[in-house]
């Protein structure tokens, strides 16, 4: 592991199988070559989450792209996400253009221009799969966070992550169910580690919310300043807090309105009162947080 502008930069472990495998096959330029391309990928990613004000941690490269970790992750906006996201696979755009002049101008081998732009494309299709943590997950869960509650978005978009890790793996193994020698061994290693991860990252949803809650204040402050709409949201007493802000809204100021069945008299706790609440106590009936 090495530290770049207070970065820290690491091969996952995935990476380096596949880097020594494809020594002993011949392939290592060939896989070098990805490399390059996949840290050029990730350095838009760093680079426009600095644009928008993130504070980059770590950068794990894997042979299909690579996972750059913030502090701010869960309190930022759906439309900073959507920026970072896309601006992986936008590098691999202007590689294939610059890949096309060379190509052109005899600078590069037209074989040598083929497999560059074709690795590029692969590698920014690949990343475009609505799997976590590729860019077309975040994508997806970016897009959902604007219709569905934080919580809701969160489930779904590891359930569609399982979903499509398992589809991957069935492609791999696709030679064997018709009847062919060999699988495709790249793509059932990612597939499984993809598929492992977002397994991992299902059973940890109850923790990755709360993240979500303890980071929240700052992106309330920014919503307050653009008066974004507000969503009341209806609960009884009853209901504990946990269950109440599972249906907050990312891009919205949420309010809970807590209904009285005996009266219908409603009392209001704002977004960041429940937040404070929840530092002590976030299963406690939302009657109680009203005596």
């Amino acid at each position: 592991m090495n530290k770049w502008r207070q970065i820290k930069w690491s091969l996952h472990p995935l990476f380096v199988i596949i880097l020594m495998l494809s020594a002993l096959t011949g392939y290592f330029i060939e896989l070098m070559t990805l490399f390059v391309i996949v840290l050029v990928h990730e350095l838009g990613h760093v680079f426009m989450a600095h644009a928008v004000g993130w504070k980059v941690t770590t950068v794990k490269l894997l042979p299909f792209g690579g996972v750059v970790e913030v502090d701010e992750s869960g309190g930022s906006s759906a439309r900073d996400e959507l920026l970072v996201a896309a601006a992986g696979p936008l590098q691999n755009v202007w590689m294939i253009a610059l890949a096309y002049f060379f190509s052109e101008t005899g600078l590069w081998s037209h074989e040598w221009s083929k497999y560059f732009i074709e690795a590029n494309i692969w590698i920014a299709l690949f990343n475009m799969l609505p799997v976590m943590p590729l860019d077309g997950g975040k994508i997806v869960q970016a897009l959902l966070s604007y219709r569905f509650s934080y919580y809701t978005t969160l489930l779904w978009s590891a359930r569609i992550s399982v979903g499509f890790s398992s589809l991957l793996i069935l492609y791999a193994l696709s030679p064997l169910l018709i009847g062919q020698l060999g699988v495709k061994l790249n793509e059932l290693m990612i597939g499984i580690f993809l598929l492992l991860s977002n397994l991992t990252t299902l059973r940890h949803i109850p923790f990755l919310f709360y993240r979500y809650i303890l980071y929240r204040n700052a992106r309330i402050e920014q919503l307050e300043k653009r008066s974004a709409p507000i969503l009341p949201i209806l609960v009884s007493p009853t209901q504990s807090l946990y269950e109440a802000m599972k249906h907050y809204r990312r891009e919205r100021l949420n309010m809970l309105c807590v209904v009285d069945e005996l009266d219908r008299s409603c009392q209001v706790i704002t977004e960041k009162a429940s937040i404070q609440y929840s530092l002590t106590d976030v299963h406690r009936a939302v009657g109680e947080l009203l005596r």
